[in-house]
């Protein structure tokens, strides 16, 4: 795992992250909700939209090759997520506003249930047991809003990621999906 032996000080996790032109949409309609909503945080760039699935930063490199392998014995096909409603998390200081869905989530939850069994499995059940709500991150705002439909924002997932996150986002490794 030596391609990780300098992250200790970034963050590690992985995720799901929208195609190119599913991103593009995503700001497109973050950019018009910010101005609707009046908030003055600054939008998520395209390329680093995505959902979480499980945080790995801070874990020395034996767990790391432990969810590395759990990623790779993972199998399951393709399937699609839609969101349907944005909405402000709570929290002191900058609240995330947020696409969420319900029933177009279950997969992606069930998925995240697979991968977190996987992780357990290999030592790793502290972070598997983590709570989940899918969510992918529009923008920080001192202000919130309650939940606000939308058009559904629709794609199919066909990967998952390890993202290092400092100053950008990097993907350290992709598994495709397949049955």
């Amino acid at each position: 795992m030596d391609k990780f032996a300098s992250t200790s000080s970034a963050r590690l996790f992985l995720a799901v992250v929208p195609d190119a032109r599913t991103a593009e949409r995503i700001h497109r309609v973050a950019g018009v909700l910010k101005r609707a909503h009046k908030f003055d945080g600054k939008l998520i760039a395209p390329d680093r939209l995505h959902v979480s699935l499980f945080s790995l930063s801070g874990l020395p490199d034996r767990q790391l090759c432990a969810a590395r392998d759990a990623a790779t014995e993972l199998r399951t096909a393709p399937f699609e997520v839609s969101f349907d409603r944005t909405a402000s998390f709570r929290g002191r200081g900058n609240r995330p506003f947020v696409l969420i869905g319900e029933k177009g989530l279950r997969r992606l939850q069930s998925f995240r249930q697979m991968l977190g069994v996987a992780m357990a499995r290999r030592g790793l059940r502290r972070i598997a047991n983590t709570n989940f709500t899918p969510h992918v991150t529009l923008l920080y705002d001192a202000r919130g809003v309650d939940e606000y439909p939308v058009e559904p924002v629709v794609w199919t997932v066909t990967e998952f990621v390890l993202v290092h996150s400092q100053r950008g986002h990097r993907h350290l490794a992709r598994w495709c999906l397949r049955a």
